[in-house]
């Protein structure tokens, strides 16, 4: 969604690359802190995480305020 290599998701979540290498293979399960953080970096980046919500979780980008705003008005 955002075009991220290993290493920019990597920087943003202040994550060894090692971790996230490990994480994307099934090898090992992070901390839920390093989760957290890879998380919260995504969020910042615009990604939008979605709750169960009986459709199943997903993520999306978010909308734009200024999109958001215009449709809100209109």
């Amino acid at each position: 969604m955002l075009g991220w290599s290993q290493m920019q998701l990597c920087e943003a979540a202040k994550v060894a690359k090692k971790t996230l290498v490990d994480f994307e293979r099934g090898g090992s399960s992070p901390y839920p802190r390093t989760i957290a953080a890879m998380q919260q970096a995504l969020e910042a980046a615009g990604v939008e995480f979605i709750a169960e919500n009986g459709g199943g979780a997903g993520v999306r980008m978010k909308t734009p305020q200024s999109s958001a705003k215009g449709s809100a008005d209109a």
